[in-house]
C-alpha cells in the first residue's frame, strides 16, 4: 500500500468539510477497488438505518461522493464513505461516484475522523478510538522532520494535541483525555460502555488496570450485575502490580460493597434558616423543601455523567 497523505465546524459541503478542491472532479471507481481505512474505528452494521440507505440508493443512487487515496497497486484506500459503500454494494451497484485525493497518512486520518465526527449517533468505543486516531496523527505532523519549528507551531498553534481536539469537537481536554482511557479497555468490557451498560467514569478506573484483573472484573460484573466506583478504590495499588489473585480481587470488591457508608451530618441554625423559610414554616416542611432540592441537584448532575 502507498504512503498514505490528512474544527467540528459547520460546512456547506462535501468538498469544504475533506479539504478537497471545488475544481476536482468526480469519477466513478468500481466498488471492489476500493478497501476499507486501516483500524477504520467506526463501526458499519447493517441496522434500520442502513436499510433506509440502501432503499435511498436503489431509488437515487449515491449523491454524495466518497473520498478515496490511491495506492501503488491501482485500488484506493476509503477515507470518507463507509457506509455509503456498503450500501451500494447490497443496493447492486458497481460502481460509485468518488472523489481522488493523494494525502499523507496524518492527513488522511485526521480528514477520515473529521467527517465521521458529524454523524448524529457516535458510540463511545467509535469516539474512544477515533480521538486516540487524530490525537497520534496530529502529534505525528508537529514531529515532521520536513517541517521548520516556525511551521509545526503554526500547525499546532501552541496548543497541545489534546486541546486542538477538545476545541474542534466542542468538549473539553479532559472528556476527550477520558473517552481515550476506554481504548486501554478489553472488548467484553468496552462493549458494556457502549450498550450502557458501565459508566464512563467507571470505566475509566478499570481501564488503567492490566487486561487480566479487567477479564476478572467483567467476571465479577457477569456474575453479580453491576460495580460501583467506590469498589474500585481499593484497587489502585495493583495498576503497577500483579501480585493480586483474583481470589484477593473478589475480596476486594465484596468487601467494599458491604462496607456501610459513613453517614454525613449537616446542620443549620435557625438563624440561617430563616434566612430562606418564613417563621410558620415547621420543621417537617423545611426539611422536604430541602430533600427536593437535594433531589433536583442530583437528576441534574447524573445527566451530566
Amino acid at each position: 500500500m502507498a504512503q498514505r497523505v490528512g474544527q467540528k465546524v459547520k460546512l456547506s459541503s462535501i468538498d469544504e468539510l475533506l479539504g478537497v478542491p471545488s475544481t476536482e472532479g468526480t469519477v466513478d471507481l468500481d466498488v471492489m477497488t476500493i478497501y476499507p481505512f486501516e483500524n477504520h474505528p467506526f463501526k458499519v452494521v447493517d441496522d434500520e438505518k442502513m436499510d433506509e440507505l440502501v432503499e435511498s440508493i436503489k431509488e437515487s443512487g449515491v449523491l454524495t461522493p466518497v473520498l478515496v487515496r490511491p495506492d501503488d497497486e491501482g485500488t484506493y484506500e476509503m477515507i470518507s464513505g463507509h457506509r455509503r459503500l456498503h450500501a451500494a454494494k447490497r443496493a447492486g451497484l458497481r460502481k460509485i461516484p468518488a472523489i481522488i485525493k493523494e494525502m499523507t497518512n496524518d492527513d488522511a486520518t485526521i480528514a477520515m475522523v473529521n467527517a465521521n465526527m458529524q454523524r448524529e449517533e457516535i458510540l463511545p468505543s467509535e469516539r474512544a478510538f477515533a480521538y486516540k486516531m487524530k490525537l497520534n496523527a496530529i502529534r505525528s505532523q508537529g514531529q515532521r522532520r520536513d517541517l521548520t519549528s516556525a511551521q509545526i507551531e503554526q500547525k499546532l498553534g501552541g496548543k497541545t494535541s489534546r486541546q486542538i481536539i477538545a476545541e474542534e469537537m466542542g468538549s473539553s481536554g479532559a472528556q476527550v483525555a477520558r473517552y481515550i482511557r476506554l481504548t486501554e479497555l478489553i472488548p467484553k468490557l468496552l462493549d458494556m460502555v457502549d450498550a450502557g451498560r458501565l459508566a464512563i467514569s467507571v470505566a475509566n478506573e478499570i481501564s488503567y488496570l492490566n487486561h487480566s484483573y479487567q477479564e476478572w472484573i467483567y467476571e465479577y460484573i457477569h456474575e453479580n450485575g453491576m460495580i460501583k466506583q467506590e469498589q474500585l478504590i481499593d484497587l489502585r495499588p495493583y495498576r503497577e502490580d500483579d501480585s493480586l489473585t483474583q481470589e484477593m480481587m473478589i475480596d476486594i470488591l465484596i468487601q467494599k460493597r458491604a462496607t456501610p457508608q459513613t453517614h454525613k451530618k449537616i446542620t443549620f441554625n435557625e438563624r440561617k434558616l430563616n434566612k430562606y423559610f418564613p417563621a410558620y414554616y415547621s420543621q417537617t416542611q423545611i426539611e422536604k423543601i430541602l430533600i427536593d432540592f437535594c433531589e433536583e441537584w442530583k437528576r441534574t448532575h447524573e445527566s451530566e455523567e
